[in-house]
């Protein structure tokens, strides 16, 4: 191992926890120390770097991480730009705890906040992580392939006991603004009718499809549902309240018990709604996903030791490597329409 002399790395994660966070970090510390450079832990995110609450990590703080879920370095939703006065204590506090330069893991508010860093010349690489794989600049986060698996499972699941019943059974999954994990499980689960974001439906159109299922002999149906999913001609997202996080965004949910309800009252059959929620951020992450975080930690030591800062780890095709922060999330990477028509030839 190399002596540590040539500064020390930051890494944060932010956002909602997401399998594969652990292995970023085991992998940046591994890389990190055999470049020579110390790693220091922020807690909690952003609002780790508001209050300078770090620690440092080492090969062993890092031992035996790997299949774990969540983040051993916590998180937040904290916004440090949201007050001009956070974001001068964000700078000073880089100074002040030692860091030479910062790895921020997240999605796209926390990687939105690497990006305007980057004007301030923070010496920063982002990784980007998000179950709801809407991350533009990258063929695919870390975090949905496990999110896929656990409701891939759950519909199996389902299907069981709504032939046993002969319900609709709807269920609701994570994808604020896109539908990926409803449109990949939904497939290889098998749902009859797959309802995302990008695509809105009338109430109309999403009974036909089952009311065509059953007039050939199938008496159940299974309905996935993103939670950003929206009826056609109506402009509201069906939300928890009206209160919203730092980054300004309003908690959905409901959309699946919403839509449970109208079918059953327009096609007469018994019809029940299942929510997800956190369940398919939880537990160990798939292989796929802590073998791309590992890749991904470990680029983005590689970049720093390169001198490409400013810039954001990602795959293409298989291969890691990177775009500039300026130019990645541009905007959200959305399921396109041969993704949707694929999707339609199995409804009914």
């Amino acid at each position: 191992m190399a002596n540590n002399s040539k500064g020390t790395i930051g890494i944060l994660t932010g956002g909602g926890d997401c399998p594969g966070l652990n292995p970023v970090i085991r992998a940046v510390v591994r890389r990190a120390g055999q470049l020579g450079y110390k790693v220091l832990g922020v807690k909690d995110g952003w609002r780790g770097m508001l209050k300078a609450d770090a620690e440092p990590l080492t090969l062993d703080s890092v031992s035996g991480i790997l299949p774990r879920g969540g983040t051993i370095l916590g998180t937040s939703r904290t916004n440090p730009l949201k007050k001009e006065e956070d974001k001068k204590t964000l700078l000073a506090n880089l100074k002040t705890m030692g860091i030479d330069y910062l790895i921020a893991v997240g999605g796209e508010d926390t990687l939105g906040v690497a990006r305007q860093l980057v004007n301030d010349n923070v010496k920063i690489v982002g990784i980007p992580k998000t179950i709801d794989n809407d991350v533009d600049g990258t063929d695919q986060t870390f975090g949905f392939d496990t999110a896929v698996s656990i409701v891939t499972e759950a519909i199996d699941r389902l299907h069981t006991t709504a032939e046993s019943h002969h319900r609709v059974m709807v269920v609701e999954v994570m994808g604020r603004h896109a539908g990926w994990i409803a449109i990949i499980s939904g497939l290889a689960g098998g749902a009859d009718c797959i309802l995302i974001p990008e695509e809105p439906k009338t109430l109309e159109e999403i009974c036909e499809v089952i009311k065509r299922r059953h007039a050939r002999g199938k008496k159940f149906s299974i309905v996935v549902a993103s939670e950003g999913f929206q009826l056609k001609g109506q402009d509201a997202l069906v939300t928890k309240g009206q209160q919203l996080d730092q980054f300004g965004h309003v908690l959905l949910g409901g959309i699946g018990e919403r839509l449970a309800k109208l079918i059953e009252k327009q096609t007469g059959f018994e019809t029940r709604s299942t929510v997800l929620g956190h369940i398919q951020r939880g537990g160990s992450p798939t292989a796929f996903d802590r073998v791309l975080g590992t890749r991904y930690g470990l680029k983005a030591v590689d970049l720093i030791e390169e001198g490409k800062l400013g810039h954001m780890v990602c795959l293409k095709g298989n291969q890691i490597t990177s775009i500039p922060l300026l130019e990645a999330m541009t905007k959200l990477k959305l399921v396109d329409q041969e993704w949707i028509r694929m999707a339609e030839i199995f409804y009914g």
